[in-house]
């Protein structure tokens, strides 16, 4: 399973460090964040406490108007449960009593002076990326026209070729050799690359290529939902090539289906124009209109 480090997330918001500074390697395994107003009144019976701590405006005025007393317990009884960090916003001042019970428990306190509601969607969005149970396949990830496929086939059949020649129409690449699946929600998987092949495509006869030097920054995306499985497979000759699928057919990466298509490869064909009708095709279903029923209701009309 993933786990995030409370120094990454440190180092990817730029959070201030106010203690613990010795505890950042704690890891953070939930995916969420989560504010503790519910607990600080008292009530723990479902207190998120694996999660990363969030106190925003309300909390923090909520503690500074109780007694020390009181606010001793408060503190107390939600900092023994250990979370793997509390996370102050706005850049709110007068946390001494936090520092001393996070020092004592050994707690990383951090601040941030943006909002509230800009900074849990942001840390949700993070989290639940970089916890995201993710797979590692070959075959070549492209955007094209918005749309994330992933390209794949036998070695040598073509896939980097095609990705080639999409990137040349305007397309971007996001992964190829490599790609990095990610679920990060039962039905969205994102693809991406893993990091050492960023930016480059193999391209059989001429070596690497980095597409970004060689055809600007708009010829590469770092991660693209993916919605359609396309697979490149060599002509055969008896096959049915132009059945209507009027029932789809699926691939299965870590329980989520995605819409597979086959594309047969012959000399001539052009592929990436296929590739790029499947995703406007793909498009069109989504908006509610399929060629291939409309094609059946004019046949059974008589039109």
């Amino acid at each position: 399973m993933n786990t995030v480090t409370v120094q990454q997330l440190v180092d990817r918001f730029s959070l201030e460090v106010l203690a613990g500074q010795d505890q950042l390697h704690r890891t953070i395994a939930k995916t969420r964040v989560y504010r503790p107003g519910l607990e600080f009144a008292g009530y723990y019976d479902f207190f998120s406490h694996a999660h990363v701590q969030i106190l925003g405006r309300k909390e923090i005025n909520y503690l500074h108007k109780l007694t020390e007393e009181e606010r001793n317990l408060r503190i107390g009884n939600v900092v023994k449960y250990h979370p793997p960090c509390f996370v102050v916003t706005r850049g709110q001042e007068g946390l001494k009593y936090l520092k001393k019970y996070c020092e004592e428990e050994g707690i990383p306190l951090l601040r941030t002076g943006e909002a509230t509601s800009k900074v849990m969607p942001l840390m949700d969005i993070y989290l639940a990326k970089e916890l995201a149970e993710e797979a590692a396949i070959h075959g070549v990830c492209v955007n094209v026209s918005g749309i994330g496929i992933l390209l794949r086939g036998k070695s040598g059949v073509g896939k980097s070729e095609t990705a080639h020649t999409l990137i040349r129409r305007g397309h971007r690449l996001v992964a190829d050799d490599i790609v990095v699946l990610k679920k990060i929600s039962p039905e969205t998987i994102i693809g991406t690359h893993n990091g050492k092949t960023k930016e480059f495509l193999a391209l059989r006869s001429i070596g690497l290529i980095n597409v970004s030097r060689l055809y600007g920054r708009k010829a590469f995306q770092d991660e693209t939902r993916i919605v359609l499985d396309i697979e490149l497979t060599k002509w055969q000759e008896n096959a049915l090539n132009n059945e209507l699928e009027l029932e789809p057919k699926y691939t299965e990466y870590m329980d989520v289906k995605i819409p597979h298509i086959e594309i047969q490869l012959q000399p001539g064909r052009d592929v990436a124009g296929l590739v790029e009708a499947a995703a406007n095709n793909w498009y069109l279903r989504q908006q509610g209109y399929s060629a291939a029923e409309d094609f059946m209701k004019r046949l059974q009309s008589g039109e």
